[in-house]
């Protein structure tokens, strides 16, 4: 949170103390507001009891120096667009159009981390949805939250909402704070607050350098100076912190043995409404009861006056609209003190599929004693102990390094000094595969590490052959045999043994500079790649009283931690000495006492925890699903309800969940039909809403039902739905109000809306008009229109996120629906996108196949509710920008209403300062969730970097996919937020930026041509896909809603995904040998090398498959051999190859079994099936298929060979 404030800067907070002892709330904007105290015990965000309103001042933020503001890349252009102005205004008249890697002057602020808005977004209120000066109406009777009613009350216009007590819900109730999601600087929940920006021209705006690069270099950062912000609440005076770590003021737990299973089952219902692990660190410190600080302050991951990599890019949301809202109603409310409950008696039955995927056996252990629960999401996982914390025996061992790395022990919030950077940034391994073998080394310390690491200048030999110079101008076949590979960390064989697997988490520099100037030398970006939920075939899941973390920074123990001996160890992130709980001495494997370096925490890059109920802020969610079914006459037309219905039949029984598993269906045209199926009823019946203008629930416990008592009637509605709706003419779509409806049913629970639409919205809010201009689909100039009409849906994302509700779209449209402004309601709810254009059930027979695999795949996949994700790193190193589906709710703590195993996330990041004391650089994930059984889950995972201080060592460790991708994800915000033409324009720059660096600094050969590392090789050719990508292309005819789904679809996909969906995989299949083949369960897997893609590797006698991520073309050439036809196509020859053909036969021919053999292989290793296309060499489809074959030259784009001359002359200008 520190981001936001600057002590230095002349238009950052004022740092006189507050009344309150200086907890002044997190970034607030426009007129002086005041905030009553909501806790009786503490204040809200932490502040003491005091009574005192906390007041601010208007605060500005100040821009990055070096670049042109940028809006965040999913909002329309006038969304932020005042708060670009307004900081404008206040910037020094010197800022004029830096160049793009000149230092920042010594008196710029700090870069800003997200997109850097003024300041905070208002408080959150009930207003209703529209466009007027803030003038609130309850939009609707809101239902009431989870554990009391809510009451709100309007303010006057230009005067920001306050926050107001709930009404208890009964005598003696807690009271807690109506809270929502913010969602804009400037506007209010629903509309737009008349606040004090200006919309006049900016003043001494820089002028935004056409192709600017991506990532702008700056010189390293000076002295962090931000302001520590306080945390968000805390427990009740005297209360300890939730989970005790170091064992001490938990006597209780100590003497209770830990159990380690690989199960997911405990005994606990483990999982809240919302909660983030206890203390998750950074920038949220939770403030004692009494008023003075925690004894560690931490400041956040978030001053960025290093390398801010791209205009800021932040695809969830804004950190400023982000930061300002507390937990959700729901979510805020927490049992006093909740004991832990006992398991279920059917806990074995619940927890089957959980228990496969976890690969062993079920056990369960209860946790000894509960401390109350805290009552936010930051105290949760985040934020440091209270005063209360017993000190340390340990002291003597501390005072060195808290001197050092500047932790201050006793001050006051507000920090005058430099503030400490004990969370300097989350880290980011998420999910590491558990099958490792064990980590023996008995209590390596920091130098041994460093030794085993082989001193990083010596260069091994996959080093040698990474730094070969290769002169692309000469050197034609770059791609390697198979698929390319992660390259693999320079550590000692021990590290790498117990690593984070590169599919879950990755860096793209695999060694990391040790300065800012040389991360800068190498003109690389430094981000990570996250895979967080992904499907896993192992997983050690630990059941255990005591969670053990770093008291200061809150990491959890992990693989590469140091013991200094059996009761002390370092963490790996801010090297604080903590002491080893009593039960984790104990190792529940071996069953033996003394040994905590071979636990299971210390042998595993991935782990998942059973959380206690600490790690909770209301009772498990249940497992809740609404399907919102668009029945318009284009829906009918389309013929998508009759297969939904289907697969949802056939698939109901698999839904994720438990016996509380509840369903509720809502369909729309121009009007909103409920159904009620309560049990005991003959058949379902349909309420029918007219008043789309003030939409209400016409029944509030029978339209949501629990799924194992309705089953039946659940089955015959699904039966006649596609009948009830055959015969409609009703052509509008009132789409807005069916989701305003959809969130009211959904709110007091939480859970999952799944939207199907077919068409453009027309009626009520939310209504769209068609934007596209069809004449403008291959205009080379720029494309209009891809960010939102409308901010409605990212309101309403916002909502659904705060009670803690994703929204997934199923878009089947065969016209125009502006998938822009519809993304909204899943970019911002940690929803996914799924689209099917020109979708028809008879006319479209592959992408109906599509559907139906993907909604099989959608309904059954693993879910995790009300989740929040942090990512932390080792001090030093600082997260400044993600790109993804969220709601960022501080600097690094992501929410997520619901996760999934087939979404990814993005990082950037900098180095803030020198990691010259550390040759290790580690970074930590934690994904707090709900898993649909009901348990409250931590998954962790962390990955270990050598740091280096070679350009070279920087070089050799790049992974050039890594780094594709992050580039990709930070093009697509600059598209939305700038131009089209600007980011393809940073995007060659990205290549001639690394050719000039390596040329002047690494190479020293004075050849001509463009000479590049090997790990490098094929980085033009990478960039090249990527501008000849349907998100990023010019001058070919492309649907807007189709570039904007290829845009989500960066933000989104995992990494192998998104390689073949940029560079697709070619491979020949009609002379396939077994020589490389993978023998796997008696089947034998060819593997054919990778070819170019380029129209001269294809031959017109033979069969080339290509593989395209999300569909496989198999191109037929007319001489190809008639063997292979009729044994893999089993058609005689080649003139019997039907047009459309769509599916592979099953013969019994070795051919078809190796061809089959190997299709299979590929399709195993992804989670959505692939459709196939058999194309004939004269067929029309070719042209599909020909367009991705990149290095050649088209119509409008230049061929691989152009490409590197054209870099040559920009290079040499």
């Amino acid at each position: 949170m520190s981001g936001f404030t600057n002590l230095n800067s002349s238009v950052g907070y004022s740092q006189n103390s507050t009344p309150n002892g200086g907890a002044a709330p997190p970034y607030q904007n426009g007129p002086v507001q005041t905030y009553p105290a909501m806790y009786p015990p503490a204040g809200y965000y932490g502040a003491p009891p005091q009574q005192q309103g906390y007041s601010t001042i208007p605060g500005h933020a100040a821009p990055a120096p070096n670049k042109a503001p940028v809006t965040n890349n999913a909002h329309s252009a006038n969304y932020y667009h005042n708060n670009h102005q307004q900081q404008q205004n206040h910037l020094p008249q010197h800022h004029v159009a830096p160049s793009p890697y000149s230092a920042p002057l010594s008196s710029a602020p700090p870069s800003q981390p997200y997109a850097a808005l003024p300041s905070a977004a208002p408080p959150p209120t009930n207003a209703h949805y529209n466009q007027q000066p803030f003038q609130p109406h309850p939009p609707y009777a809101t239902p009431g939250s989870y554990y009391g009613q809510q009451s709100y009350h309007p303010s006057s216009a230009r005067q920001h909402p306050s926050l107001v007590p709930v009404t208890a819900s009964g005598p003696g109730a807690p009271l807690y704070p109506i809270v929502s999601y913010p969602s804009a600087p400037g506007s209010s929940q629903y509309g737009t607050l008349s606040s004090s920006q200006s919309t006049s021209a900016p003043v001494g705006m820089p002028t935004q350098m056409v192709g600017a690069p991506l990532h702008q270099y700056s010189a390293a950062p000076p002295p962090s100076t931000t302001a520590v912000q306080p945390g968000y609440g805390v427990g009740p005076p005297g209360q300890t912190a939730p989970t005790v770590v170091n064992g001490q003021g938990s006597a209780a737990q100590n003497a209770v043995h830990q159990h380690y299973t690989q199960s997911h089952q405990a005994s606990l219902s483990y999982d809240s409404y919302s909660g983030v692990p206890p203390g998750s660190g950074g920038a949220d410190t939770d403030q004692p009861p009494s008023g003075t600080p925690s004894t560690s302050v931490h400041s956040s991951p978030g001053h960025h006056q290093g390398v801010q990599y791209g205009y800021v890019a932040n695809s969830g949301a804004s950190s400023a609209s982000a930061t300002t809202s507390g937990p959700a109603a729901a979510a805020a409310a927490a049992a006093a003190a909740a004991a832990p409950s006992s398991s279920s008696s059917d806990d074995d039955d619940e927890e089957e599929d959980e228990d496969e995927e976890a690969g062993g056996d079920t056990s369960s252990s209860t946790t000894g004693s509960a401390s109350p629960v805290p009552n936010s999401y930051d105290s949760l996982e985040g934020g440091s102990y209270p005063d209360s914390m017993p000190p340390s025996n340990d002291m003597t061992n501390q005072a060195a390094p808290y001197g050092s790395y500047g932790y201050p022990s006793m001050q006051s919030a507000y920090q005058q000094g430099p503030a400490s950077h004990t969370d300097a940034s989350p880290s980011h391994d998420l999910y590491g595969q558990s099958g490792y073998q064990q980590y023996s080394q008995p209590f390596p310390n920091l130098s041994q590490l460093s030794a085993a690491l082989g001193g990083l200048s010596g260069v091994p030999e996959l080093e040698v052959e990474a730094l070969r110079p290769v002169n692309l101008l000469q050197e034609r076949n770059l791609l390697p045999p198979r698929p390319l590979e992660a390259p693999e960390p320079n550590v000692s064989s021990d590290l790498k043994k117990v690593n984070c697997s590169p599919q879950t988490f990755r860096c793209t520099l695999t060694s990391i500079p040790q300065t800012q100037a040389l991360l800068n030398k190498a003109r690389l970006p430094l981000g990570l790649l996250l895979h967080p939920f992904r499907d896993l075939q192992q997983l050690p899941v630990i059941t255990s009283n005591t969670i053990v973390r770093c008291r200061s920074c809150r990491t959890y123990i992990n693989p590469f931690v140091t013991f200094l001996d059996q009761r002390r160890w370092k963490c790996n992130l801010c090297y604080r000495v903590n002491d080893v709980p009593d039960e984790f001495m104990y190792n529940p494997v071996t069953r033996s006492y003394g040994e905590p370096h071979k636990r299971p925490e210390v042998q595993n890059a991935t782990v998942e925890f059973i959380a206690s109920s600490d790690y909770m802020l209301r009772p498990p969610q249940p497992a809740v699903y609404l399907f919102v079914l668009d029945v318009s006459h284009n829906a009918v037309e389309a013929g998508y309800l009759k297969y939904f219905c289907e697969s949802l039949l056939e698939n109901l029984t698999k839904l994720p969940g438990d016996v509380r598993t509840r369903v509720g269906f809502l369909t729309f045209d121009s009007t909103i039909h409920f159904y009620n199926l309560q049990e005991g009823l003959s058949q379902p019946q349909m309420l029918v809403v007219s008043d789309i203008d003030d939409v209400f629930i016409p029944s509030h416990d029978s339209l949501m039902v629990n799924l194992k008592e309705s089953k039946e009637l659940v089955k015959d509605l699904l039966t006649s739905l596609p009948e009830m709706f055959s015969q409609t003419r009703e052509t509008h779509s009132a789409l807005g109000p069916a989701l305003q409806a959809a969130y009211k049913l959904m709110s007091p629970t939480g859970g999952r809306i799944t939207v199907f639409q077919t068409q453009l919205p027309t009626l009520g809010v939310g209504a769209l008009q068609a934007r596209e201009d069809p004449n403008q689909r291959s205009s080379a100039k720029g494309v209009q229109h891809l960010g939102p009409a409308t901010d409605f849906y990212k309101k309403l994302a916002l909502d659904c996120s705060g009670q803690q509700i994703g929204v997934d779209l199923f878009l089947l449209s065969s016209q125009y629906a502006d998938l822009a402004s519809l993304a909204c309601m899943s970019k911002y709810s940690a929803g996914s996108v799924f689209y099917y254009p020109s979708f028809h059930y008879i006319h479209n027979p592959a992408q109906l196949e599509k559907f139906q695999k993907d909604l099989e795949r959608y309904l059954t996949r693993k879910i995790g509710f009300e989740a929040v994700m942090r990512i932390r790193c080792t001090k030093g190193l600082s997260i400044h920008t993600f790109h993804g589906n969220f709601f960022v709710r501080s600097t690094d703590l992501l929410s997520l209403a619901n996760v999934n195993p087939d979404s990814a996330f993005a990082v950037q990041m900098s180095v803030e300062d020198s990691l010259a004391d550390s040759s290790l650089a580690c970074f930590q994930a934690a994904l707090l969730y709900t898993s649909s059984r009901g348990k409250r889950r931590i998954r962790v995972h962390t990955l270990c970097l050598p740091v280096v201080n070679q350009l070279s060592d920087v070089y050799a460790g790049a992974d050039v996919q890594a780094i594709t991708c992050l580039l990709a994800n930070m093009a697509i915000d600059r598209s939305v937020s700038s131009s089209l033409s600007d980011a393809r324009d940073a995007l060659v720059n990205a290549v001639v930026d690394l050719v000039s660096a390596y040329k002047s600094n690494v190479s020293n050969l004075q050849q001509s041509g463009l000479v590049v590392p090997a790990s490098m090789r094929l980085f033009p050719l990478y960039i090249l896909a990527l501008l000849k990508q349907k998100a990023l292309r010019t001058g070919t005819s492309t649907r807007l809603d189709e570039r904007v789904f290829a845009m989500c679809e960066f933000k989104t996909q995992p990494l192998q995904q998104l390689m073949r969906l940029v560079h697709p995989d070619l491979y020949r299949l009609d002379n396939m040998s077994d020589q490389g083949a993978l023998h796997l369960n008696d089947t034998v897997v060819p593997q054919p090398h990778l070819l170019h893609l380029s129209a001269e590797r294809l031959s017109r006698d033979g069969a080339f498959l290509m593989d395209c991520s999300n569909v496989f073309y198999l191109w037929i050439g007319k001489c190809c051999n008639e063997m292979f036809i009729r044994d893999v196509l089993g058609c005689p020859n080649y003139a019997s190859i039907p047009p459309n053909m769509s599916h592979i036969p099953e013969l019994e021919t070795p051919l078809s079994e190796r061809v089959r053999a190997f299709l299979d292989w590929l399709q195993d290793n992804r989670a959505f099936s692939c459709t196939i296309h058999v194309v004939k060499d004269d067929a029309s489809a070719k042209a599909t298929l020909f367009q991705h074959l990149v290095e050649d030259q088209s119509e409008v784009a230049s061929s691989y060979r152009d490409f590197l001359q054209h870099i040559q002359q920009q290079i040499s200008k």
